[in-house]
């Protein structure tokens, strides 16, 4: 069967490429997930504690509230001690910006017409370029300034655009062009409307978010309809998803609908049934206890459990390693699609957590073999061409 399967294929919008310290965003990067913390960002220790697990969940960029001075000093040490980019997350006061800039973060995220005076523009501007940070517009549909209101009568797209242009227009006129710009609102479809307007209009990266989503549940599913109806239109070039939760779920769901997508890979991607009185094993609790147990997983691959034989070869077929129940207490295991040998269900979950990590390992050694030669091979021709 062939591998071109052009019912999949998302053509992302073209868009300049900026950086947020070391995380490409736009072009032809792969697409970012970003979170917040929700922690003091005044005390230093336990955000910085947030923000290991935040990076051991797998994110790109995580963004820091710095509403006083207190924050934007203790912003040196979360800095330092963070393996991923910071942006700092300031409203109004241009004087925090410029102490977050001071204070290494990658980003600022700041509405440059909420902030004063074109001095105080100009000055936060050139604290960005002395520093190396770029900037994310942020227009909420909540917020929006008094005047557009007045002009549209509501929150709207056409008036979030609005919004958006005009704060970018501002950091052109000074020559600063390394900026992202987000249009987010609680409704999905304003969401949705907003950005393809705004995707017609710049050619900036776009960061996307239903902003104020909810919780967990409703907050994924209602994100889950949002940025799935961007990212299919192929706009979109980092994600946060905004859930009434930890920080750490927001992560996971990111990569979720992006694995979805099949826009990033991460982790495992395990492929299960509902379950129903042809299971040969308790499904639901065997997926639950999988899911927890490969969370540290962070190699690339599938797993499908399923309940019995009616679909269960067909989805091992498409799997790197699959499990499907069958009778008298016992199901078979699949590799590579495989059937390969039988397992009682008692020893499913420990089982099948040992043949995950061992793939994880033999993909990784792999790539790591094929990283080295590609090395080997670019200094062997350095050599060459130096001789």
């Amino acid at each position: 069967m062939s591998s071109i399967r052009p019912w999949r294929d998302i053509e992302r919008r073209k868009s300049r490429t900026i950086q947020v310290g070391k995380v490409a965003v736009g072009g032809d990067a792969p697409i970012s997930v970003q979170t917040m913390t929700n922690t003091l960002t005044s005390d230093a220790k336990a955000t910085i504690e947030q923000i290991r697990r935040i990076e051991e969940a797998g994110c790109d960029i995580v963004r820091v509230s710095c509403p006083d001075e207190e924050s934007t000093k203790a912003l040196h040490e979360i800095v330092r001690e963070a393996k991923i980019p910071i942006v700092a997350d300031i409203h109004f006061h241009y004087r925090r910006a410029i102490e977050a800039a001071e204070a290494g973060a990658a980003c600022l995220r700041i509405n440059p017409g909420n902030i004063g005076s074109a001095a105080r523009v100009k000055e936060v501007v050139q604290a960005a370029k002395d520093h190396g940070v770029s900037m994310r517009i942020g227009v909420n549909a909540g917020s929006l300034e008094r005047d557009l209101l007045e002009k549209y009568g509501e929150p709207c797209p056409e008036a979030m655009v609005e919004s958006a242009l005009d704060h970018a227009r501002i950091l052109q006129d000074h020559d600063f062009h390394d900026f992202k710009i987000s249009v987010k609102a609680s409704d999905p479809f304003l969401t949705v409307a907003a950005y393809q307007q705004l995707a017609d209009a710049i050619d900036c990266p776009l960061h996307i978010g239903v902003t104020e989503a909810g919780g967990l549940m409703t907050g994924t599913i209602k994100s889950s309809i949002g940025l799935g109806m961007l990212l299919w239109g192929g706009i979109g070039d980092t994600i946060r998803v905004s859930l009434s939760a930890d920080p750490v779920e927001e992560v996971k769901v990111g990569f979720d609908i992006l694995k979805s997508l099949g826009l990033r890979h991460r982790g495992v991607t395990i492929i299960s049934c509902p379950s129903c009185a042809r299971q040969g094993f308790d499904v639901i609790s065997t997926v639950k206890l999988l899911e927890d147990r490969l969370a540290h997983i962070a190699t690339p691959m599938s797993l499908s459990v399923i309940g019995c034989v009616v679909n269960g070869p067909g989805e091992a077929e498409q799997t790197d390693i699959g499990f499907t129940g069958g009778g008298a207490g016992a199901g078979m295991v699949y590799l590579a699609g495989v059937t390969d040998h039988k397992i009682k269900n008692d020893q499913i979950v420990d089982h099948l957590v040992e043949l995950v990590e061992a793939k994880a390992k033999e993909i990784d050694a792999a790539r790591a073999a094929e990283e080295k030669a590609a090395n080997d091979a670019e200094a062997a021709q350095l050599a060459r061409a130096g001789d």
